[in-house]
């Protein structure tokens, strides 16, 4: 099994023509993905080194049979093709922009949501099933098929720990970037029930960082409903509180979503905590060997 892709997963590229969407739409088939549609408007009859391009996400999706987008996508046009693919029937969009005013997905989410389609990002890497597919941007020759689950809500430290993961002989289930906004489609609760459902995710990753609530929340659910070991790593121990740091869910307020809150909500639900991305593949170990 595996989370949300896989080798049967159709993709359609929305912003294909773009050069960030043809570059990584190269990246993708070389990994084994199946995309099989473009989405640009006013440029359908094209092709993307044989891949059709469509003027619609419906058209993909009636022709090609498409069932998961991800989005290349100016920001200030980012949610409007996140809620076509949505109205197409989609069941799975992952946007990769970054960006998007923060009103813009408060007032999208729900939307999405409401046609019951799935939505990973934006500001986000993407997903991966190693050796199955990958949706997104990731370095695909750092991964490889396994045991654990990774979510996170950072790119490069994913691809980090997943590298050292591999390294150890701890390869991967299931990898999700859910992105480091203030509002995602998919947090990590929403996210935590699919991986319990997963007979080949043996333990799980927990990639976090300064700010915001997700990673205790995240904590209060596994203690309530997961019996598989959980490892986390909370990057900014060191920030300073009140100054955004990368991302821009990334900030301290009033005192609370410091690294240390972070460390000790997980510790107390009996989450290991790393303090530093290489410990997460030692604690892995520990608990899987």
């Amino acid at each position: 099994m595996s989370i949300l892709v896989d080798g049967g997963s159709r993709v359609v590229v929305q912003g294909i023509t773009g050069n960030e969407g043809a570059f990584h739409t190269r990246q993708m088939v070389g990994y084994g993905t199946q995309v099989v549609a473009g989405v640009t408007p006013g440029k359908g009859g094209q092709d993307v080194d044989g891949i059709p391009v469509y003027n619609s996400v419906a058209q993909a999706v009636r022709e090609q049979e498409a069932t998961v987008s991800i989005v290349f996508v100016p920001a200030a046009f980012s949610l409007d093709a996140v809620v076509e693919s949505a109205e197409a029937g989609v069941k799975l969009v992952v946007c990769i922009t970054e960006g998007i005013p923060v009103h813009d997905m408060l007032r999208g989410v729900p939307l999405v949501q409401s046609y019951g389609t799935r939505l990973i990002g934006p500001n986000c890497p993407g997903l991966i099933s190693p050796g199955k597919a990958k949706v997104g941007i990731m370095p695909g020759e750092v991964f490889q098929p396994g045991p654990v689950g990774i979510i996170s809500r950072s790119g490069t430290l994913t691809y980090e720990i997943a590298h050292h993961l591999s390294e150890a002989g701890f390869g991967q289930s299931t990898v999700i970037g859910i992105g480091g906004d203030p509002v995602v489609g998919s947090t990590y609760v929403d996210l935590l029930p699919l991986y319990a459902q997963d007979r080949e995710t043996e333990a799980l990753v927990l990639v976090g960082e300064i700010g915001g609530t997700a990673e205790e929340e995240a904590a209060d659910w596994v203690a309530r409903h997961l019996d598989i070991p959980v490892v986390a790593y909370i990057a900014g121990f060191s920030a300073p509180p009140g100054k955004r740091m990368g991302h821009a869910g990334a900030i301290v307020s009033g005192g609370e979503g410091t690294a240390e809150a972070k460390a000790a909500r997980l510790e107390e639900r009996g989450i290991a905590v790393a303090r530093t991305p290489a410990q997460v593949s030692e604690l892995v170990g520990a608990r899987l060997r």
